[in-house]
């Protein structure tokens, strides 16, 4: 039987539930990203083709549905972060990177209204997720810096800022194509004046 360790529980789960969980999780980052934080529950274990009951088994309130979501966006980009600079020049990981970002926000935006009823119960969850955000912009933006190929007067909070900026500004999944252009003009600004 294989078994996994879940991100709220240190006890593993069955093959099955596992699965389970995975379809949960797919599904419920999908309705959030096109419906909102406010999807009903139902709909979401519809969606992922198991009852109600078994989303409250492993999520037992709306809340821990989303701080999971959040948590995996979070993960995802400290994950590109130490990967793509395995496959791509640093150039090319940094604007990949910034891509990526713009889908962390998209998810992120759906959930945006619970996230910060949230924020003040648990500030230090919060506080962990933004700084492992900003090593993460660090990682993929200090190779760059020191390859020459964009500038070397940006921070790694100003990179963050600037894409947190670009994707408020497009808050809906439509609005998706305008900020991922938006994200390859920043990429060109942080080209100029680069040494290289």
């Amino acid at each position: 039987m294989t078994t996994v360790t879940t991100g709220t529980t240190d006890k593993p789960l069955r093959a099955d539930a596992a699965r389970n969980r995975r379809k949960l999780l797919d599904a419920a980052t999908q309705a959030f990203l096109t419906q909102g934080g406010d999807v009903p529950l139902d709909e979401i274990a519809r969606s992922a083709g198991v009852g109600i009951g078994t989303l409250y088994r492993h999520f037992p309130t709306r809340e821990d549905l989303v701080l999971e979501i959040y948590g995996q966006q979070v993960d995802a980009l400290v994950q590109q972060s130490e990967e793509l600079p395995k496959t791509l020049p640093p150039g090319e990981a940094l604007h990949e990177w910034m891509r990526g970002f713009v889908d962390y926000y998209a998810v992120k935006m759906g959930m945006v209204h619970l996230l910060r009823s949230m924020m003040d119960g648990q500030p230090d969850t919060f506080a962990r997720a933004r700084a492992q955000m900003q090593a993460a912009a660090e990682h993929i933006l200090a190779p760059a810096i020191e390859a020459g190929v964009v500038r070397n007067d940006i921070t790694a909070q100003e990179l963050t800022r600037a894409l947190g900026g670009i994707c408020l500004a497009s808050p809906n999944p439509e609005g998706q194509e305008t900020s991922l252009a938006l994200v390859d003009l920043v990429f060109d600004g942080l080209r100029y004046g680069a040494n290289a």
